[in-house]
């Protein structure tokens, strides 16, 4: 969540009208809104109800990358206001302790929200913001530190052999 606001503000602040930076730090949330509501309609479908009434079990969604970067906003945003039944956030510990400490959670903050994520979009695009080129970013460089994080792991075991032989 937080990659994906911190990004789309980075190019909201760099845009800087009135209008861009109203959109800044709600793009994360109109996105996981979104991709909620497109669980609740594949799971919803005929070929998702067969599958589980056959055993399978139902994938959830996940949020991920909970935690809040900028320090303008509540240390609770991406839990207190992505509650829905069958969600996993993996929150960091610091997150974790501030939800527990004061967040509060008031119920589904999701599936009342579609219309209104669906206009953050109109109004990304209206000012400029490429999301689909937000997300390509997103994933080129996440991917880029999951190359890396595998060659660091290659080059510590590489290592660990040598050292026993």
């Amino acid at each position: 969540m937080s990659r994906v606001d911190t990004e789309t503000d980075k190019r909201l602040t760099a845009i800087g009208t009135d209008a861009a930076i109203a959109l800044k730090s709600k793009a994360g949330l109109a996105n996981a809104r979104l991709a909620y509501e497109l669980f609740e309609k594949t799971f919803a479908g005929d070929r998702a109800k067969a599958l589980l009434d056959a055993g399978a079990n139902l994938q959830r969604p996940l949020w991920a990358s909970t935690g809040v970067k900028d320090p303008a906003l509540p240390d609770t945003l991406y839990v207190t206001e992505l509650v829905a039944k069958g969600v996993v956030n993996t929150m960091p510990e610091k997150t974790l302790e501030a939800t527990f400490d004061h967040g509060v959670i008031t119920g589904d903050t999701i599936t009342g929200g579609y219309e209104e994520a669906r206009a953050v979009f109109e109004e990304l695009a209206e000012v400029g913001v490429d999301f689909a080129d937000v997300t390509q970013v997103l994933e080129d460089e996440g991917v880029a530190k999951f190359i890396d994080s595998w060659h660091d792991l290659l080059t510590q075991v590489s290592a660990g052999l040598e050292a026993q032989r």
